[in-house]
């Protein structure tokens, strides 16, 4: 190679030929001059012919030599890195600048990441050269990329013995790689020891918190931070996505006129925080806050369109989730991936939509050549199933390429429950569930004590109780929240531990008896069904978390604010009817997210049609 470069002998187009004579010159005149054009040079063609000159009228013995091919390296490690490796293979004794820069290339690289931790460990055995301070950022970079928690447990150690634990940027690096890889505590142990912290250290732990989904832990963080520095764009973006999980809408509605207050326009109109904010409305509730955002967005990309066609699906507005799809692909022009159908799906899931569901899961395959995963399978089965399609559903599911998960065998049981499909084949997709979970799905047990006491089988509904005992399963509690001038109140079934109980027990006595006047009667089938007398039954229904904190909402919410409801798990047949009811008689609009989807109730109604 160095051959071939020698014989190129002409000098750059814009380089007088004198210039780089050797005629007459000293060493120092050619290095400074070959330096000046290292240092203006354009394109790989330029550097080739640098290159070539260098070889031809320096001394590879010379110092100043060195530093000539540090600059080839570096210059050509940005544009050209088959040809920096050529380069890199030429130097005798390479310093720490020069497998810095090569490691660093690759660790930027889309397909090289691996030969970062190759080099590293070339350099390691060589044993010519020690690692600096620069060296250990670019390879963990690569290592967090790959998933390559050993590698750089391994480089972690070798932090330790060379004394660089204290290096702010390293321990950054180290944070990002743990977190990367799902090491929580890891990545926080290292963020604890360091003695000195940058924006980037809070930013790197905030948004893996944020990423993990602990986004109590990520939000408490940031007050913390405050304390030390503002945030950025970065900070406010990782914020934002963990007011999403929490649906803390005054957070994310206060982050957002941070944003709008102090970035500068370019910030403000950056397409990752818009779609972030756009998330964050979706799922906090004010969905027209998040269409109007989106609809201003200067520029919008596939993962825009995704989370707007996504909240417009969870939140019941299938026409609109499927227009927006349409301008998505034909006015936009714009590819969808795997994840826009799982949004556009999950819409005509929730709206009932068969038909429209079978095409565009053909159209996912067959125009746009997505092989489905098992999300678009669950929305596929979950559709047909609650359709009343559960044959059609069991086809899907046995002509599936991969095994079915917990998430689809439970989606067939609930539908077998609500279609009344027959104690037997609920037997059998309940047995389905248990083999996924191990047994020990608490949500089976009570939906089969609901199937048997349907069929007046008393003796297998007390058998599913004493199952429950023996194998210790113990039915997930209902939690409910709800935000009243930006605190969090949390509730669990039945609670008791609020500061305001007493008002709270109070205010749902005068909701009930108002309900009582209209016409209300419990649905006792969806109170616990084992050994309750009828009256228990309904005291269990009153005091389901949601209902708490509607009333605590009702209670402490000015007249005419919207009661905004979260709730881990779906809600029930009684307490959806009790809420479109407390709509109409407090003339209040009330919103609850459930684990499924949206509910939206007002004048009595309810967004869902009745049908979720």
């Amino acid at each position: 190679m160095a051959m071939v470069l020698a014989a190129v002998i002409a000098p750059p187009s814009h380089v007088p030929a004198a210039a780089i004579s050797n005629s007459n010159s000293n060493t120092f005149t050619h290095h400074r001059r070959l330096l000046l054009f290292l240092n203006s040079c354009t394109c790989m063609s330029q550097l080739k012919q640098l290159h070539a000159h260098t070889i031809r009228i320096t001394s590879s013995h010379h110092p100043n030599t060195f530093f000539l091919y540090s600059r080839i390296l570096l210059f050509s490690s940005l544009h050209d890195l088959p040809y920096a490796f050529r380069v890199f293979h030429q130097i005798e004794n390479p310093n720490s600048f020069m497998w810095n820069t090569l490691i660093r290339a690759c660790a930027r690289s889309t397909d090289r990441k691996e030969q970062a931790i190759a080099l590293y460990h070339r350099m390691l055995e060589q044993g010519s050269v020690l690692q600096d301070k620069h060296t250990f950022p670019f390879v963990l970079k690569a290592c967090a990329y790959l998933f390559a928690l050993s590698e750089g447990e391994q480089i972690h150690s070798q932090i330790l013995k060379l004394g660089f634990n204290s290096d702010v940027y390293i321990n950054n690096s180290l944070v990002h790689l743990y977190a990367t890889c799902g090491h929580l505590d890891s990545a926080k142990e290292v963020f604890d020891g360091m003695s000195e912290r940058s924006l980037v250290s809070w930013n790197v732990v905030i948004d893996s918190l944020s990423r993990l989904g602990e986004y109590d832990a990520a939000l408490k963080l940031f007050v913390e931070m405050q304390k030390f520095f503002e945030p950025d764009g970065y900070t406010i973006q990782s914020i934002v996505n963990a007011c999403a999980g929490l649906g803390a809408l005054s957070l994310g509605m206060w982050a957002h006129a941070y944003a709008l207050k102090k970035f500068d326009p370019d910030r403000v109109n950056d397409v990752l925080l818009n779609t972030s904010l756009v998330d964050m409305y979706c799922k906090s509730g004010p969905l027209e806050l998040a269409q109007q955002l989106f609809d201003r967005m200067p520029e919008r990309d596939v993962t825009s369109w995704n989370s707007m066609i996504l909240g417009f699906s969870s939140h019941g507005e299938v026409e609109a989730a499927l227009e927006y799809f349409n301008r998505m692909v034909r006015t936009e022009n714009l590819l969808p991936n795997a994840i826009t159908f799982v949004g556009v799906l999950s819409a005509c899931n929730h709206g009932g939509l068969v038909s429209e569901g079978r095409r565009y899961f053909d159209v996912m395959i067959t125009e746009y050549k997505i092989e489905p995963e098992l999300e678009h399978y669950g929305c596929l089965v979950d559709l047909l199933a609650r359709s009343g399609l559960i044959d059609e559903a069991l086809d899907v599911v046995s002509n599936m390429p991969m095994r079915p998960d917990l998430v689809i065998w439970r989606s067939l049981l609930d539908a077998c429950c609500k279609q009344n499909a027959g104690v037997e084949l609920s037997e059998e997709m309940a047995r389905r569930v248990l083999e996924s979970e191990g047994g020990v799905c608490s949500g089976v047990y009570v939906l089969m004590s609901r199937v048997y006491a349907s069929a007046s089988r008393w003796n297998d509904v007390g058998m599913v109780r004493k199952l429950m005992t023996d194998k210790g399963v113990v039915k997930e509690p209902g939690c409910s929240s709800i935000e009243v001038d930006g605190v969090a109140h949390e509730f669990f079934a039945g609670d008791t531990s609020h500061p305001q109980t007493e008002e709270i027990y109070q205010a749902l006595d005068a909701i009930e008896e108002r309900l009582e006047q209209v016409g209300y009667s419990p649905d006792s089938s969806q109170a616990p069904t084992v050994d309750e007398a009828i009256d228990g039954k309904q005291n269990s229904l009153r005091l389901h978390s949601e209902r708490l904190a509607i009333a605590f909402g009702l209670l402490k919410m000015k007249p005419g604010t919207p009661v905004r409801v979260f709730k881990n798990l779906r809600v029930c047949i009684d307490c959806h009817q009790v809420t479109k009811l407390i709509s109409r008689v407090f003339n209040r609009e009330i919103i609850v997210r459930d684990r499924v989807r949206f509910h939206h109730f007002k004048d009595g109604a309810c967004s869902c049609m009745d049908y979720w």
